[in-house]
């Protein structure tokens, strides 16, 4: 024998039904594909807007290797394999760790370095009531870890851009809290990567880094953005991975085009280039005509 549901089990059911759910609380509703431009409209707003409120009125920009790591970690992965090494049969395998584990302390100097030049440019263009040359990362370990580092030891703010990945990558923690950001479009965090940018610093990285990278040089060199400095520290990694001169010879890129970016080897000289081609930009704004 049936039953007449109650007026209160009547109004719950409408009350939970998912059609009763407002537009901008339904997941379920936001999730779906046509609801993709929303989603991205979503994802360019919310940053520019936070950033406003922060004052931030431009930033530079660090990219590099997330499997970089700070000395004490190096050698500590260094010291446990090698003391692997010595309690065990040869191995093949071990030996190729081994030889990874002490590159990696090697790479310690590219940690140290972007550590340095994020915490000396914070230190000189963050000020109380304006926030210049912000320093702004991919947010997740590595070199991005150690720039967003730097600005922390100046007493400064970084941003933080993580992403979603199927091996979900965890912000680190010297991101400042109120400008850590996450996004689900690859396309809409290099956006805000660069909206504000007046510089881009690349340490060595892998597939990534290498997208970042020539996505910024493509855009700089059809015309896309304005011209910015970029700076490719590690002078002899990256020589020795990319040979421009090569792609000059085959006719791919110009003359011109390899004069979009310079090498650096230190936090120093990165800064030093910095502030030579805004130093040579004035010079020319200002020259007669």
């Amino acid at each position: 024998m049936s039953t007449t549901p109650s007026y209160q089990e009547r109004l719950r059911a409408i009350i939970e039904s998912p059609t009763y759910r407002l537009a901008y609380e339904d997941m379920d509703l936001l999730s779906e594909d046509d609801l993709r431009p929303l989603r991205l409209q979503l994802e360019l707003l919310k940053p520019e807007r936070i950033l406003r409120q922060q004052d931030v009125h431009s930033t530079v920009v660090v990219f590099g290797s997330a499997r970089v790591l700070d000395a004490a970690t190096a050698r500590k992965r260094l010291a446990a394999l090698e003391q692997r090494k010595a309690d065990a049969s040869p191995d093949p395998a071990l030996e190729r760790e081994l030889s990874l584990a002490r590159r990696r302390v090697e790479q310690v100097r590219y940690y140290e370095e972007a550590q340095r030049f994020s915490q000396l440019i914070s230190m000189r263009f963050q000020q109380e009531q304006r926030r210049d040359f912000v320093v702004i990362t991919g947010g997740g370990p590595g070199i991005m870890e150690a720039a967003n580092r730097g600005a922390f030891d100046a007493g400064a703010r970084s941003i933080g851009l993580n992403i979603t990945l199927p091996h979900e990558q965890a912000p680190n923690s010297y991101i400042s809290p109120e400008l850590a950001f996450r996004f689900h479009y690859f396309a809409l965090r290099k956006m805000h990567f660069l909206i504000h940018a007046r510089g881009l610093v690349s340490f060595p990285g892998g597939y990534g880094t290498l997208d970042e990278l020539f996505e910024v040089l493509t855009l700089i060199q059809t015309g896309k953005i304005p011209r910015i400095p970029v700076v490719l520290v590690g002078r002899a990694f990256w020589r020795r991975l990319i040979d421009f001169d090569y792609l000059i010879d085959e006719g791919y890129i110009g003359p011109e085009d390899a004069d979009l970016f310079e090498y650096a080897d230190d936090a120093e000289e990165i800064i030093a280039t910095l502030e030579r081609f805004y130093v040579t930009r004035v010079a020319k704004k200002d020259a007669p005509r």
